[in-house]
């Protein structure tokens, strides 16, 4: 049988899954701790960091032979990222990371660079916010498809209470070449973010544990705790530019429960709910699990409400031929609906 030649993606991989491992069995931490460690190396032009001896003369050797064999001005930004995703995603697997905390999945990332391209006009954006950065995969995939595009560098602001998390994400952004700047702080507090483009963002569900702060916000639960999701929504569309646009990975029935009252009123005051498109029932264990992404224009700057809203689930993702018809379909509506 023949051995087919490995894919850039795998390569590069490869080279960081066995760096990483050394590191994580040499410092005894964990792989995600290691993987930040040699990706910072790699940053540093395969410069090993030692501290307090670690790790060892031997380990270090084995690691700088390996490092000389990166080179990445021979992969894409894209390409690096995937290599970085894979080397992510094992190491989250390693220490069971919260779902909150998982990262968003390409099939799901690149839905949502899609419609951003479409409904905030690729040529027009320059700037990109992600309040709940985590890794920095699905910012990152925003960034490249737009980049890609239209061949204009942005500029990506990133937020994340999880210092580890966030690191890694630097890191990779800076492997990527991509411009970003990262915060680390509690995204329902003020930020020192100027009005974006378009924002990204794939929610956290769950309540957000201090009443106090939550009640400054319009979408705050009448008693008890307020959702963090309807919460982070508000706060995120307050740093977007007059006319651009939100995209959430929110749960389906975001706009069908108890407490989505005060969201809903809060949506008909300052935003235009232009759409609502469940993603294929395929990539969710459960129906009850299935997400969807809401698409929300700032009012102002022209933006107007659609003469129809953009509801609909994309077809099973496994389906090609359905699922690239479907991708026109937005196309066409946006042209018909969004002047």
């Amino acid at each position: 049988m023949a051995i087919l030649p490995k894919s850039a993606v795998e390569t590069l991989f490869d080279l960081i899954d066995q760096t990483t491992t050394l590191i994580e069995q040499n410092l005894e931490t964990t792989y995600l701790d290691a993987l930040t460690e040699s990706i910072a190396n790699i940053a540093d032009g395969g410069r090993v960091k030692v501290e307090d001896n670690l790790p060892d003369a031997q380990t270090v050797a084995q690691l700088e032979t390996i490092y000389a064999t990166v080179k990445l001005n021979q992969f894409d930004a894209e390409t690096i990222r995937q290599a970085l995703q894979l080397a992510t995603l094992k190491g989250l697997r390693q220490v069971k990371v919260e779902p909150n905390k998982q990262m968003t999945p390409d099939a799901i990332g690149y839905l949502v660079a899609y419609l951003a391209e479409v409904f905030g006009g690729a040529d027009q954006i320059k700037t990109v916010l992600d309040p709940v950065i985590g890794t920095g995969n699905l910012l990152a995939t925003v960034m490249n498809h737009i980049q890609n595009l239209t061949g204009n560098k942005l500029q990506g602001f990133g937020v994340d209470n999880d210092d580890s998390l966030l690191e890694l994400a630097g890191i990779s952004s800076e492997l990527q070449g991509l411009d970003t700047t990262l915060f680390h702080q509690d995204a329902i507090e003020p930020l020192m973010v100027k009005p974006v483009d378009i924002a990204v963002a794939d929610l956290p569900i769950g309540f957000y544990p201090i009443d106090e702060r939550a009640a400054d916000f319009e979408t705050h639960a009448a008693s008890g705790h307020s959702y963090a999701h309807h919460l982070l929504i508000e706060q995120t569309m307050h740093y977007v530019k007059d006319g651009g646009f939100g995209f959430f990975l929110v749960p389906n029935v975001i706009l069908e429960t108890d407490d989505a009252k005060q969201l809903v009123k809060w949506i008909t005051k300052h935003v235009y709910l232009q759409g609502l498109l469940s993603l294929p029932v395929n990539l969710f264990k459960t129906k009850e699990g299935q997400k969807a992404i809401l698409v929300l224009q700032k009012q102002g700057a022209g933006a107007q409400q659609a003469k129809q809203i953009l509801l609909g689930e994309f077809p099973n993702s496994n389906d090609q031929k359905a699922f690239a018809a479907y991708l026109q379909q937005i196309r066409t509506w946006h042209k018909e609906n969004i002047n």
